[in-house]
């Protein structure tokens, strides 16, 4: 049993290390295509790699959801919160939008009582206000220099939490790849439909046009990373136990970090550590004062 939790846990570990890569994969492409573009191409990729794989290993009986409507909804809260942070990681240092980010299973536990009819401990409030103030320090110098811009990380950790809570509700309704070829599927149609409007509007940076053939390379590279980055730390919760892999999402802010500054030369200050440290430190302490579920 130990044994199975180690492995579970460098599987996690080694499946969020390798979403930030993919990430830093994603900021070299800053200023050479739209990043709704970027998004669009991304998933159309992943969505039609995953189908492939889904019908060849399943069959057709498994493109049929219990809950259509569900899947939609997945689907579109994917495409937020990718839009948000896609945009936020061409115009910000990668590890301050993936710090702003991490505040979302904080809103997670507030989503939780309304939407799901859970019961919010007091604990949370108080965590959500300290996480808050962290993000705050993040985005002091981002505000000053790039506008609402800055806010984007923080728009894509609302959408993402409620993806995560839209999951919670389709648990039980098909295979672990049905799933993640599902929400793919519906993210598409939402991320073409944004670049398209993007295309349409007068910002030069949204402009689609003909990208270079290494974006498109790019692309690819990602969609293929992020699958196998899903589906290793899918197989690590399996080994070790949701709760047991959870803090080590937080790999992805060290990761990241380290990849700035080789890559891009970004050198967090300061405050910015500070805010990424309060924000780590509130998520686990969400974590660890969350009651464990009877195995």
């Amino acid at each position: 049993m130990q044994q199975d939790e180690r492995s579970g846990l460098l599987l996690a570990l080694s499946g969020f290390a390798l979403l930030s890569v993919g990430d830093a994969i994603i900021k070299t492409m800053a200023g050479q295509w739209s990043p709704l573009a970027v998004a669009a191409l991304r998933f159309t990729i992943g969505a039609a790699a995953l189908s492939a794989l889904l019908f060849f290993t399943e069959g057709a009986a498994a493109f049929r959801p219990r809950k259509p409507w569900l899947q939609v909804a997945r689907g579109a809260c994917l495409a937020g919160a990718t839009l948000c942070f896609f945009s936020a990681i061409f115009v910000m240092p990668l590890a301050d939008a993936m710090a702003i980010a991490f505040v979302s299973p904080i809103f997670v536990a507030l989503f939780s009582g309304p939407l799901l009819g859970e019961k919010v401990r007091p604990v949370v409030w108080l965590v959500s206000l300290v996480a808050l103030g962290g993000v705050a320090l993040i985005l002091r110098p981002n505000l000053a220099e790039l506008g609402i811009v800055a806010l984007l990380p923080l728009a894509s950790a609302f959408f993402f939490a409620l993806m995560v809570v839209a999951n919670r509700s389709s648990a039980g309704q098909g295979s672990a790849l049905s799933m993640q070829a599902f929400i793919a599927l519906w993210a598409t149609p939402f991320l073409i439909a944004a670049a398209l409007i993007g295309d349409r509007s007068s910002l030069a940076s949204l402009e689609i046009g003909m990208p270079d053939w290494t974006v498109v390379a790019r692309c690819a590279l990602v969609a293929v990373t992020a699958s196998a980055a899903h589906w290793i730390a899918y197989l690590g919760t399996m080994r070790a136990g949701a709760s047991t892999i959870a803090p080590t999402t937080y790999v992805q802010i060290i990761v990241a970090t380290t990849l700035g500054y080789l890559v891009f030369g970004d050198v967090p200050d300061t405050p910015t550590l500070a805010g990424a440290a309060i924000v780590i430190g509130a998520g686990l302490f969400l974590w660890w004062s969350t009651p464990r579920r009877a195995k």
